[in-house]
């Protein structure tokens, strides 16, 4: 579990790092809100992976 937590903040950072790019004119916000909205669409399935690891997690036999 701690390496989706892992993941969660390491996606989070990446969209705080879009935002920077955008702000420095680095990126188009066209194309920064395309790869925003796909790392939410990444946070959303790692949260949902934490909040329901057992639709996911291998049982032991």
């Amino acid at each position: 579990m701690s390496k989706l937590s892992d993941a969660e903040t390491e996606a989070a950072e990446t969209q705080v790092w879009l935002e920077f790019a955008v702000k420095c004119n680095y990126m188009d916000r066209d194309g920064a809100a395309n790869a925003y909205k796909t790392y939410d669409e990444i946070i959303g399935t790692i949260v949902g992976m934490i909040n329901h690891p057992e639709t996911w997690i291998l049982k032991n036999r």
